[in-house]
C-alpha cells in the first residue's frame, strides 16, 4: 500500500491555511508533520479525513479517498487532539459502540487493547479519567476496524511518560505490520518514530533539510 496526498489547500476567505501542499509514504513509514500550534496540522488531518472540505486529493493505491467515502472510513483511522468519547460511558461501554463483544474481549486479553493498557481502566468512566487514559482509549476506539492509514494529531501531547511509552509500543507494531502513520506534532522527541519529517509553516509544507543538533536528536531518538 502506499498513499499520496496532492495539492491539499484550504481557505478561509483570504486567509490561506495550507497552500499546495503534497508528500507521500509506503508500507511501514511514519511521517511526522512539525509544526506550531496554529499552523494547520489539525486542518490538514481534518481534510484527509472528510471533516472539512478542501482542494486537493488523498491517494491509496491510485483511489481518491477524498472521493471514495466508504473506502476511506475503511482505511483511515484518525485519532483527533480532543478524543470524541462519550464522557458518562466507561471505557467498556464505549469500545462497545466500535468493537462486538468478542472482539472486544479479545483485543483486550491479548491484542491492542491490551498494548494500550486499557484493560487496566475499562469501568472508569470519561469524566473521570485521566489525560493519558482519554488518548488511549481514543486510539483503541480509532483502530476497532483495523485501519491501514493512522492519523494522529498530537498523541502524546502533555501525557506522562508511561502513558506516552503505552502509545509508542503500539505505533512500532502498527509500522512493523506495515501500516502508515501520519503523525502531527509540535514535540521534537516524537520525531524519532519518523522515516520523513515535513515543516509546516505560513501554509507552505517543506521538508526538513536538517540541523546539526535537532538532527543529533533525532538519531538519538531512534536508538533509544
Amino acid at each position: 500500500m502506499n498513499i499520496a496526498i496532492q495539492n491539499i489547500s484550504k481557505r478561509y476567505g483570504r486567509k490561506v491555511v495550507l497552500d499546495d501542499l503534497s508528500f507521500s509514504a509506503g508500507p511501514g513509514h511514519c511521517i511526522g508533520i512539525l509544526g506550531e500550534n496554529g499552523s494547520g496540522k489539525s486542518t490538514l488531518f481534518s481534510i484527509l479525513t472528510g471533516l472539512q472540505k478542501g482542494k486537493g486529493a488523498f491517494f491509496c493505491d491510485g483511489v481518491d479517498l477524498l472521493k471514495n467515502t466508504k473506502l476511506r472510513m475503511k482505511t483511515v483511522g484518525f485519532v483527533p487532539q480532543n478524543p470524541p468519547l462519550l464522557s458518562e460511558l466507561t471505557a467498556y461501554d464505549n469500545l462497545l459502540l466500535w468493537y462486538s463483544r468478542a472482539q472486544m474481549l479479545a483485543e483486550l486479553e491479548n491484542g491492542k487493547l491490551k498494548m494500550l493498557g486499557i484493560d487496566e481502566f475499562l469501568k472508569v468512566p470519561v469524566s473521570k479519567m485521566s489525560g493519558g487514559m482519554k488518548k488511549r482509549l481514543a486510539i483503541g476506539c480509532a483502530i476497532a476496524h483495523d485501519p491501514q492509514i493512522l492519523l494522529l494529531d498530537e498523541p502524546s501531547s502533555a501525557l506522562d511518560l508511561v502513558c506516552r511509552e503505552q502509545i509508542y509500543a503500539y505505533l512500532r507494531s502498527f509500522t512493523r505490520r506495515g501500516g502508515i502513520t501520519l503523525l502531527a506534532t509540535h514535540e521534537i522527541y516524537e520525531l524519532g518514530f519518523c522515516d520523513d519529517v515535513y515543516l509546516l509553516k505560513g501554509g507552505r509544507l517543506s521538508r526538513y533539510e536538517g540541523d546539526r543538533q535537532l538532527d543529533e536528536l533525532i538519531r538519538q531518538l531512534k536508538d533509544a
